[in-house]
């Protein structure tokens, strides 16, 4: 049985958390529809109200996404970002003020509790070689981080007197001999912690420079709650798992009442009812909706009133009775419209989930998604009795119960596959299970100097790389999954290439001493001298960068990874074409090339010279080639040798200068026989006259 239940005076909000939450909200009450509202980092730690908040159209985003936030506020859009009560680090600061200025459309409001702030002035002002920080606090808390990127210099963090005695042991603390420390705490600590580490300090060093800056009001919670639990059979602690002050009063609690339960709702009131019993103190952190405890509170007074009941069975069913924010609830799909869903939930309110909370991407059609009477799982947003609808989200769940499923992949390295919905001047946002997850630039594929646009609208291949649990953030890159199938193609390419084997292949680059062809994610080298086979300067005399060419493996190495690759043929060979187009006794037209004393080169054929000895220059004997040819000439030149071996080719012109004067004389005598046989029939018409 319950005998009394008492609530510590000082639980719930602190003054700082409540200035916090009160500016959210005020805010939240008078933005316009399209103004968009960002928390940096969690507001407070505390799930529930974060959930109530992300349902009244606030979104977490970390340092991460400032620039992206900024760059997209404007007229339409105006954007103001909140920072928490834990306060941020110098640099954040910086960057959120930054973005202040120069986009009049994105505000800040900074809501960093003036007791965090006090520390930040202590840390600033101290900052000084010839000193030491040293801080009592979770260095891995935001308000920690913020406290310390404030002080330049030696600086540390310890959690308790003991880690900083175990420092000081370890040599670690030599500094404080030579140098002043300056001490100090996070605002949460446990005031019995400080006041060791105070002492412990105050021992070593000489002259230390101390700071209490331990919250007056927690000290009070602190105060409170030990005096409550030492009067108490059960102490119940309000507060986020996440909550370190709320952990503090849990610990505080637990060394003087064994029976004591850390809960962060009402409905976890269930589980540990049957253990209540006697005086039973309630405790709240600091981050605590005061509606909480005040729920808690009247869910205990009326267990009470239950007397020798199934306590466990019967609070089950009070809680069943209501629909609260925060809930996840299944109902039957009775409407579907081009905008929105309705849900039978089997309470007093229907439920409503609008397109925008059921996916992301707008291409979608609701009723090709649903049909009446399908089971439809969601997440509580808003609850209205008097409008009598429940304001619903899939999309919260689809992504709650799929984040299992990205962090997984994450830790296996699983290739996922999902649509860009959106781009934007940092990378690329793709949608796979209901989860959105955050593609660099540098991790899209897509070259620095490219178009992300291209991507917009495509469903692609991506590996989960981060994973920022604290907004459930992931961040993907869809080049890991090409580099992977790039290497996989390497491999198989490795494992067929042989020397002779053809490919096709596109010029890369090229150099001086050769060009570079990729053959399908391989690069292969083709040496300027096998480019051509006449002697050429360069490769760009043959190739362009983007020709598509067939080449062959002349030789491999598969180890150092290096390709020999061939080009020129025996079918592209001028000796060839020119054996297959002339023989001994043709006649050519070639072109004076070149001239030596003792004859001249002539072009037959691309790639193919002869010589023209001197002495088959002319049909009579002549000092030296030019006195009759010239560089550039044309002539009609026989081919009198073939040497195949050597691939020489000899010519003459007198050859056929000989020729036409044998002919031309055959010519000459003919005519005269022609003549005298025409003279000859002339007297043998006249005799017989």
């Amino acid at each position: 049985m319950i005998n009394k239940i008492t609530v510590a005076k000082n639980s719930g909000f602190c003054f700082g958390v409540k200035r916090a939450c009160d500016s959210l909200e005020s805010k939240l009450d008078s933005k316009t529809p399209n103004e968009r509202v960002f928390t940096l980092g969690y507001l407070i730690h505390n799930e529930e109200y974060i959930k109530y908040l992300n349902g009244r159209g606030t979104s977490v985003i970390d340092e991460t996404d400032i620039e992206r936030i900024c760059d997209e506020a404007d007229k339409t859009s105006p954007t103001t970002v909140f920072v928490r009560a834990h306060g941020i680090a110098r640099e954040v600061e910086k960057q959120l003020l930054d973005c202040q200025s120069k986009n009049p459309y994105f505000h800040v409001v900074d809501c960093t509790c003036p007791y965090v702030k006090k520390i930040h002035r202590i840390a600033e002002q101290n900052s000084d070689e010839d000193r030491v920080f040293i801080l009592l606090g979770h260095s891995e808390h935001p308000e920690t981080i913020g406290i310390m990127s404030r002080f330049d210099g030696e600086k540390y963090v310890f959690r308790t007197a003991k880690e900083t005695e175990e420092a000081y042991e370890s040599g670690i603390l030599d500094s404080i001999k030579q140098k002043t420390a300056v001490l100090a705490a996070q605002t949460t600590q446990n005031l019995a912690e400080w006041k060791k580490n105070e002492k412990f300090l105050k021992n070593l060093c000489t002259n230390p420079i101390i700071f209490d800056t331990i919250c007056s009001v927690t000290e009070n919670r602190q105060t409170e709650a030990r005096i409550l639990a030492a009067e108490s059979d059960t102490m119940i602690v309000l507060g986020s798992e996440n909550s370190s002050n709320t952990h503090k009063l849990f610990n505080i609690c637990k060394e003087l009442c064994n029976n004591t339960h850390l809960i962060g709702n009402v409905s976890n009131l269930a589980n540990i009812i049957p253990s209540i019993h006697g005086n039973v103190g309630i405790a709240a952190g600091a981050s605590t909706p005061q509606s909480l405890i005040q729920e808690v509170q009247k869910k205990m007074s009326e267990v009470n009133e239950i007397k020798e009941e199934n306590f466990e069975e019967l609070l089950n069913q009070q809680f069943s009775k209501t629909l609260n924010t925060g809930d996840t609830v299944t109902g039957i799909v009775t409407s579907v419209s081009t905008g929105e869903i309705q849900l039978d939930l089997g309470a007093k309110v229907t439920g409503r989930i609008e397109a925008d909370q059921i996916t992301d991407d707008p291409s979608v059609k609701l009723n090709e998604m649903f049909k009446i009477g399908d089971e439809v799982e969601a997440f509580v947003i808003r609850v209205s009795d008097i409008d009598g609808f429940a304001t619903l989200s899939k999309k919260r769940t689809d992504s709650d119960k799929n984040w299992t499923k990205i962090v997984a992949a994450a830790e296996s390295g699983e290739i996922l596959e999902g649509k860009v919905v959106e781009i934007t001047k940092g990378g690329a946002v793709v949608l796979t299970e209901a989860v959105r997850v955050f593609i660099p630039a540098s991790q899209t594929g897509v070259p620095k100097s490219g178009d992300l646009s291209t991507l917009n609208g495509q469903t692609v291949k991506f590996k989960v790389i981060e994973i920022k649990p604290q907004g459930k953030k992931a961040i993907g890159s869809i080049r890991a999954v090409l580099r992977e199938e790039r290497q996989a193609k390497e491999a198989a390419f490795w494992a067929e290439i042989e020397n002779g084997k053809t490919y096709t292949g596109v010029v890369k680059s090229m150099t001086t001493y050769g060009a570079f062809v990729d053959l399908g994610g391989v690069d292969g080298m083709v040496h300027v001298q096998e480019l051509s086979w006449k002697r050429i300067k360069s490769p760009a005399e043959v190739l362009s960068i983007g020709d598509t060419v067939t080449v062959f493996v002349k030789s491999f190495d598969a180890e150092a990874r290096r390709i020999s690759l061939g080009y020129k043929t025996e079918d592209t060979n001028p000796w060839t074409i020119f054996t297959n187009k002339y023989a001994v006794g043709d006649v050519a037209a070639v072109t004076i090339v070149n001239m030596m004393p003792f004859g001249a080169f002539a072009e037959i054929c691309d790639g193919v010279d002869g010589l023209i000895h001197i002495s088959q220059i002319a049909q009579t004997r002549i000092a030296k080639p030019a006195d009759v040819l010239t560089i550039g000439q044309v002539v009609d030149a026989k081919i009198i040798d073939i040497d195949m071996e050597n691939q020489k080719v000899s010519l003459s012109i007198r050859a056929l200068l000989d020729e036409a004067s044998a002919e031309a004389e055959v010519a000459e005598i003919e005519a005269e026989a022609a003549e005298a046989e025409a003279e000859a029939a002339t007297k043998d018409a006249t005799v017989a006259e």
